[in-house]
């Protein structure tokens, strides 16, 4: 049986974007959100405007339409909220690829798709409007997690409803609607939801590290055609 990874590079030419990018003109900077960066100061970090203009600042300086990575990421970032803490160790390793960008920024369906499920993840820190979709390709079937959305983009959805590839999905979200974060999507590749709907852990505790990693391939694989 063909891996994921397999699967989807054999399928390049039909994966379409995520969001809207011209490899011509348009550059991503990677943003690292780790304890290395020690820019990221815990009065940035507490303050979502302070830190939203971080985020721009960098992407102006750098000429660079979306800041990206996060991906197998040990981030300290999520100290900001007490949603990733717990009495025995906290949530800091990120599970899927963050595209930071202006609010409404366009969110589209990379390849046919239905609705698995959607819901308002309304915590601080959290995904905020979120949509998972359910994707067949070549028999092999996964999913799709859009976090961190604005809450139109719920508006018109059922579950099992059919999504053309290519069709706009969603739009970034503001921080009222998004979690309390500087506008980005969250794009996570998840094979078995376990049950759950509408949500599924972007984060996990670093000693569970290889049992989420493995549920949860890199979504480079994906940005990568639909990014260039």
């Amino acid at each position: 049986m063909k891996t994921f990874e397999q699967i989807i590079k054999s399928k390049a030419l039909a994966i379409q974007k995520v969001v809207d990018f011209d490899v011509t003109t348009d550059r991503l900077l990677p943003l690292d959100f780790t304890v290395t960066n020690t820019e990221l100061t815990d009065e940035i970090l507490d303050n979502t405007d302070l830190f939203s203009t971080w985020v721009n600042q960098k992407l102006v300086d750098n000429s660079a339409r979306y800041g990206i990575g996060g991906y197998d990421e040990h981030r300290t970032i999520y100290a900001r909220s007490t949603h990733f803490d717990s009495d025995e160790e906290p949530r800091r390793l990120h599970l899927g690829v963050d595209i930071w960008g202006p609010a409404r920024t366009p969110i589209y369906s990379f390849y046919d798709a239905t609705v698995h499920s959607f819901a308002n993840n309304n915590n601080f820190g959290d995904y905020g409007a979120t949509i998972i979709l359910a994707y067949e390709i070549e028999g092999f079937k996964f999913n799709a997690l859009y976090g961190h959305l604005n809450l139109a983009s719920l508006n018109n959805l059922e579950e099992g409803k059919f999504i053309p590839a290519g069709t706009q999905i969603a739009e970034f979200g503001k921080k009222e609607e998004n979690g309390y974060w500087p506008p980005h999507l969250h794009f996570q590749i998840i094979k078995n939801l376990q049950g759950l709907k509408g949500d599924y852990p972007g984060v996990c505790k670093f000693s569970e590290r290889e049992k989420y990693l493995a549920n949860c391939p890199d979504p480079n694989l994906i940005l990568n055609c639909s990014l260039g």
